[in-house]
């Protein structure tokens, strides 16, 4: 057994902390599970994207205007921007070549993320600038889960610093996949989670 001298821990010790520090990066949160805290949103200008990915979810239902609907009951005090909006400013600016639907969001379901870079950075700050929005609120990912549950991943950040204050899995209740009912539930929970006091 190696003794150890002050010279060897000398050595290992950074050695060490490089080994640790060199780590995979922590995993994102799962279903139920989130990170970061909530800002009040109230008084501010929040953009709300399209749902990014979907999978398992049929055409026939309509997530996007569920979640505005949602959104817009319980948070009355702030200044909302749904995607209708959004495609309607960008008709407006035919300069401005920025796109709403396949944003690279891969990121957010490989680590954690506390600060988004290009391309989204700045895709979010052009949109920023064309809404006037301060925050927004990217609908990552829809699945219908085998737990027979709409689950959905939202990432809420900043369109200035790019800097991401809360990431979170929201899961409905049980229903079948295409029963509206189901999804309902699910935006109602996303609502309650990004407004909790309404």
């Amino acid at each position: 057994m190696m003794r150890m001298t002050p010279r060897v821990m000398a050595f290992a010790a950074p050695v060490l902390l490089f080994l640790i520090s060199c780590g995979p990066p922590p995993a994102p949160p799962g279903p139920g599970e989130a990170r970061g805290m909530i800002p009040d949103l109230s008084g501010y200008t929040v953009m709300v994207l399209p749902v990014q990915q979907k999978y398992g979810v049929p055409e026939e239902l309509t997530v996007d205007p569920e979640l505005a609907y949602a959104l817009r009951a319980r948070g009355r005090a702030v200044t909302w921007v749904f995607p209708p909006e959004i495609d309607e400013i960008l008709q407006r600016s035919p300069g401005v070549r920025v796109q709403t639907h396949g944003l690279p969001v891969q990121v957010f379901k490989q680590a954690e993320v506390n600060r988004i870079g290009d391309p989204l950075f700045g895709i979010m700050l052009r949109l920023g600038g064309l809404t006037g929005a301060d925050i927004a609120l990217i609908p990552v990912e829809l699945r219908y889960g085998e737990e027979g549950a709409y689950i959905l991943s939202v990432a809420l950040l900043g369109v200035r610093t790019g800097r991401v204050s809360f990431y979170g899995v929201m899961e409905g209740v049980e229903g079948e996949a295409d029963d509206p009912a189901a999804l309902a539930s699910l935006t109602e929970v996303v609502a309650r989670t990004i407004l909790p006091l309404g």
